[in-house]
């Protein structure tokens, strides 16, 4: 007898709280091998295809491509063992999963599906995972119909987070643990004095979203006051919700009250823009950096790079080079191959480089980690970063291989600019910007001659060094830049 087994959004890793579904890869009715990629997410680290465990018939779909789900929110059911086959469905029932909750736990006697145990960070295939009713307090508005799915964006009005019908979702407050799993959704609603046990949620089994908490916040802001001030229960019972309805319509033009002019586009930021906007801005806020710069001659280093691309072997790219250099200089002054430990008070030097460098891509800006740099020649160098860019053009990087940079390299020169005052990455110390070499008249030896000249910036965290400590640093790897010979005296 077939099983119908419910495959739950994992947990991705590195803390990452919630993805969105970027792409599926399968449909309703399809049949699908135990570790076959199911669908494309993307969190604010990475893209990533997520395996199903199970071996068997889909038998239904949570949430539509752009939607977000929380990690441990449902995927998609299969249906496994004999008689799987049966579980085809005549249509795309869309995200609605009341038929594949039709099987919800199997009897003692039922064999449990065997899965791969190849799969992501926190949840197993050794067995099946055992199915947990949930119990709602018969006080909360749900809004959704008996006996659809939780999912519920194929109906009118379910897709849409906090809205049922056009009117914003507000229940009684209950007693009990508040269906919320996300720890950024509950610092949302914390920080904007926000009663969670008031909403209702759009997720599964009533789970409150961010996107609940966003759209409560909106129509409040429209309406002049907070959302936990303007909702609770009237005293003949019913659910409060004609102020925040009055003010629908104007919070989901955009920001509260105002609707967006036309011919203006507003462009959410999420997944990885909207994980760069919020290390910026926290570099910004909690990092007092200054930035020092000098021209230097790269004449040389140009000349050593294409005598050693001349000899048979694999070719040195440019940024192998000056990525060789940074490892040298931060040997040289460990200073900035650090981070501040703001609980603590301390600055943490660490014994290794993990050198992270800016690639640009379709999907926004990037930091790929090359780990252990300072164990490496400029030819592996060389074949790191050449994997590492190609993987962060495919949207295929890991989230492993965006985080854990000790200090960051990165050349702007590739868009045709001469200089810039990047901001640091955090929370690394520092941060070395490399413009672009163009032919310049330069003083070599007493005579001005063309050159090829490059501007080299440092941005750095002045708690970590002073002024100093940071010269020293870029002196030196301009010195290296001008005479690839320095160079060999600290291999």
């Amino acid at each position: 007898m077939a099983q119908v087994l419910e495959f739950k959004l994992p947990d991705l890793g590195e803390g990452l709280t919630e993805a969105e579904i970027v792409r599926w890869l399968v449909q309703v009715g399809d049949v699908v091998a135990v570790d076959q990629p199911v669908v494309e997410v993307e969190t604010a680290k990475a893209m990533v295809e997520v395996p199903c465990p199970y071996g068997g018939v889909v038998t239904a779909r949570f949430g539509e491509e752009g939607a977000e789900l929380p990690v441990g929110a449902p995927l998609l059911t299969v249906a496994v063992g004999e008689g799987a086959e049966g579980h085809r469905p005549a249509a795309d029932p869309g995200t609605d999963g009341g038929a594949a909750r039709a099987g919800e736990q199997p009897g003692a006697g039922e064999r449990r599906s065997e899965g791969s145990g190849n799969v992501l960070v926190g949840y197993g295939t050794s067995e099946a995972p055992a199915r947990r009713r949930r119990v709602r307090p018969q006080g909360r508005a749900s809004g959704a119909a008996a006996g659809s799915g939780t999912a519920g964006a194929g109906s009118s009005g379910a897709g849409v987070p906090g809205r049922a019908n056009g009117r914003v979702r507000v229940a009684e407050p209950v007693d009990g643990p508040v269906p919320v799993i996300s720890p950024l959704v509950r610092r949302l609603a914390r920080e904007n004095d926000l009663d969670l046990r008031e909403l209702t949620g759009s997720g599964p089994d009533g789970l409150i979203l961010r996107a609940d908490v966003e759209y409560a916040l909106r129509a409040a802001a429209a309406q002049g006051g907070r959302a936990t001030r303007e909702t609770g229960p009237h005293p003949d019972g019913t659910v409060r919700e004609q102020a925040l309805a009055a003010t629908a319509g104007a919070a989901a033009t955009g920001s509260a009250g105002s609707a967006v002019p036309p011919g203006d586009v507003r462009i959410p930021l999420k997944g990885v823009r909207g994980a760069v906007a919020d290390k910026l801005a926290r570099s910004r806020r909690e990092i007092p950096d200054a930035t020092c710069w000098v021209d230097a001659d790269a004449t040389e280093l140009m000349r050593a790079r294409a005598a050693m691309n001349a000899a048979s072997g694999p070719k040195i790219s440019l940024v192998a080079l000056l990525a060789r250099i940074c490892t040298a200089a931060l040997a040289r002054f460990p200073e900035l191959n650090s981070t501040v430990d703001t609980q603590a008070r301390e600055i943490v030097r660490f014994d290794h480089v993990h050198l992270g460098f800016a690639a640009q891509t379709d999907r926004g800006l990037v930091v790929p980690v090359v780990r252990d740099a300072h164990a490496r020649d400029a030819e592996a160098l060389t074949s790191e970063f050449a994997r590492l860019t190609e993987a962060a053009r495919a949207g295929r990087l890991t989230p492993g291989e965006l985080t854990g940079g000790t200090f960051t390299l990165n050349n702007y020169g590739v868009f045709g600019v001469d200089g810039s005052t990047p901001i640091v990455n955090h929370p690394e110390a520092a941060m070395l910007g490399v413009g672009r070499i163009v032919p310049k008249p330069w003083v070599h030896e007493g005579e001005l001659a063309v050159r090829q000249v490059v501007q080299l910036s440092l941005t750095f965290d002045h708690r970590v060094c002073d002024g100093g400590t940071a010269g020293g640093f870029l002196r030196y790897v301009a010195d290296c830049v001008e005479q690839p010979a320095v160079l060999l005296r600290t291999l």
